[in-house]
């Protein structure tokens, strides 16, 4: 069962949903779902320096990127084409009986931003930050600012608690993340 609004404020009351620092209800909670904004940390992708990505190398990762972050009242330009990882300002805690479900915002979509490409399930128990994968698909640079609306998220209710929670999962790369990530997909050899 998707929570409506009411139930998605009554999940934040009994602490189920944990959103940090708190939302603002007027602006961030439609009739289904959250918005969560846009955070200044980024990791960029060094593409012109790496013929390729070896998912199998443990340093490639992370020398193909690199985090910048953004001072606060500055843009980041996401140019066409371009792919790069982003967070949340918000951190997310789930109950192990909760799932949420990431979807980009329709008026970004518009301008060609694509906020994920394939990781939109946040799985019970899920804690962190939620990152993001930014993909401009149009043909014009987008000016991104942190701190404004970029996604959304709505929560489905578990008939019961997941038996193993994401983060007491084996292989929870990402539990408990801060900033974004780079890909640890080498860590499943």
């Amino acid at each position: 069962m998707v929570l409506a609004d009411g139930d998605i404020k009554k999940a934040i009351k009994e602490g189920r949903i944990k959103i940090m620092p708190a939302i603002d209800v007027k602006t961030q909670l439609g009739s289904c779902s959250v918005d969560f904004c846009l955070g200044n940390i980024f990791r960029v992708f060094n593409h012109s320096q790496y013929a390729f990505i070896d998912t199998c190398d443990k340093d490639t990762t992370k020398e193909i990127t690199r985090e910048i972050i953004i001072p606060d009242g500055q843009p980041f330009i996401i140019q066409p084409g371009d792919f790069v990882l982003a967070t949340s300002r918000e951190t997310l805690e789930l109950a192990d009986n909760l799932l949420g479900r990431l979807e980009g915002r329709s008026s970004l979509g518009r301008l060609g931003i694509v906020v994920h490409s394939t990781a939109s399930i946040f799985d019970p128990g899920w804690r962190g930050k939620i990152v993001l994968e930014l993909g401009n698909l149009g043909r014009m640079a987008v000016m991104l600012y942190p701190g404004r609306r970029i996604c959304s998220m709505t929560f489905e209710e578990l008939a019961s608690c997941a038996e193993k929670p994401y983060y007491s999962k084996w292989g929870a790369k990402y539990a408990g993340q801060k900033g974004p990530v780079e890909s640890k997909i080498h860590q499943e050899k």
